[in-house]
């Protein structure tokens, strides 16, 4: 299907400006590790990508609604076989609550086989008068803060390759193989309204389970059910790594980033002149946008002119992370903007980004109730403009962690410290991100 000595698409984002980037000390070392990269198989195949820009362009007109959620950065630690299972059935239990809510398929995006970097808002941090490169997540640096485990190694994006081939594996054995069956995961959201602190949802549920009964008594074909579509995503932040993993469709010519099915660019890295907009640029995967709540409109247009100028379905996203507070005043002009346009895009909510902040006792956090009030604004701005509100966008993790304030379960400030375990930024536990779901069928409902 690839061949698999392909070239680069163009070397022209090389010649643009590039933030975010690790300063390898080593650039022998880099050299040898991209070329190491190209030379091995692809992660993901043109068949799948092009089954889930099918999907996207879908969503962009209503007929289908994205889920995306996974950790916000995965960690070579805690890429075990438990780990995986739990992210993945968190997400297939919110998935089909969002089914029977939107009453159109879900389409199911992990945060997952490949978020192992992430932005920083600084180059450094300091502790206790140390100041040491930062985190820049476990395919560029370890955590640990130590002059020697924040230098930069080039080593570590092999590692990454190797614990997301065996992540979509893993993922790949479960969905096909029977753990996704509908019935069982019907069952599990059951055990979830049994408790009382998510009682409200009990009729919700006791519909979902009539409707169960009523196809299992139609004759509904259960074991076609079984096997779901589950797709990848990540942030294409290290420029090296993504490079390296671009190869030629041999049936079409095509060239695909084979890291990700979807890629996305993030807040800090997409200015339309940018090295990371250039380079998805050449790519046929679909690609995401994350915007915050200084986007204008020239701005989305020009990003629309580099990455979508022929205006295909299914290959833009726009990821808004614009804050509960700002979302209602922010949003309207672009979303204005695009529907001028008219080049299609999929419309999808992050609702977690822009409302981080710090505890009283020092943990970065979130609210949950602000999460949920981000993602009322962005239906209620689609809503009046008339456009499609395609999918929500969240970082969560199957255990459960203490991380994010408040929910059915009221975590407080004296409970993070419990099981506070994020790399980075806080997650939804696994009863937050069900409470998500429950809460955004009821607006996709509405």
């Amino acid at each position: 299907m690839y061949e698999t000595d392909a070239a680069t698409p163009t070397p022209s984002w090389r010649e643009r400006p590039a933030s975010q980037q690790p300063s390898y000390p080593d650039r022998g070392a880099l050299e040898a590790v991209t070329s190491d990269l190209r030379s091995r198989p692809p992660l993901v195949f043109a068949g799948e990508v092009d089954s889930l820009r099918r999907a996207m362009a879908a969503a962009s007109e209503g007929r289908a609604f994205v889920l995306m959620g996974g950790d916000c950065a995965e960690s070579f630690q805690d890429n075990t076989a438990d780990n995986i299972r739990l992210k993945l059935q968190t997400i297939l239990q919110m998935a089909a609550v969002l089914t029977y809510g939107a009453s159109t398929p879900v389409i199911k995006i992990g945060r997952m086989a490949g978020q192992y970097a992430k932005p920083r808002s600084t180059d450094t941090e300091t502790r206790e008068g140390v100041t040491l490169p930062s985190y820049r997540g476990d395919s560029v640096n370890d955590h640990a803060f130590t002059a020697e485990a924040r230098v930069p190694d080039p080593q570590r994006m092999l590692d990454a390759y190797l614990r997301a081939g065996t992540t979509l594996n893993l993922i790949r054995s479960f969905t096909m193989g029977g753990y996704a069956d509908l019935r069982e995961v019907h069952s599990w959201n059951r055990g979830f309204t049994d408790n009382p602190a998510y009682s409200r949802f009990e009729s919700f549920a006791g519909e979902i389970d009539r409707a169960m009964r009523f196809m299992e008594a139609a004759g509904v074909d259960f074991d076609a059910l079984r096997q779901v579509d589950f797709y990848a995503a990540h942030e294409a932040l290290l420029l090296e790594y993504e490079d390296a993993m671009i190869r030629q469709d041999s049936r079409s010519g095509r060239l695909y980033d084979t890291s990700a099915h979807l890629l996305w660019i993030g807040e800090r890295t997409r200015g339309p002149r940018d090295a990371h907009v250039a380079l998805l640029a050449g790519v046929h995967n679909p690609v995401g946008v994350k915007i915050g709540p200084s986007t204008t409109g020239d701005d989305v247009r020009a990003l629309m002119d580099e990455l979508n100028p022929d205006g295909d379905p299914g290959r833009l996203t726009l990821i808004t992370r614009m804050g509960s507070g700002r979302i209602r005043e922010a949003l309207p002009p672009i979303v204005e903007a695009v529907k001028a346009d008219g080049r299609p895009v999929t419309w999808v909510t992050d609702p977690m980004h822009g409302n981080t902040i710090t505890s009283e006792n020092g943990y970065k956090t979130r609210r949950f109730d602000t999460i949920l009030d981000e993602v009322r604004g962005f239906f209620e701005v689609h809503r009046a403009a008339g456009t499609v509100p395609g999918g929500i966008h969240v970082e969560l993790t199957g255990d459960d962690v203490t991380e994010v304030l408040g929910g059915g379960e009221h975590i407080d400030e004296a409970a993070l410290e419990e099981r506070y375990e994020t790399l980075v930024d806080p997650r939804l536990n696994h009863q937050q991100s069900l409470e998500t779901a429950f809460e955004v069928a009821e607006m996709l409902r509405r």
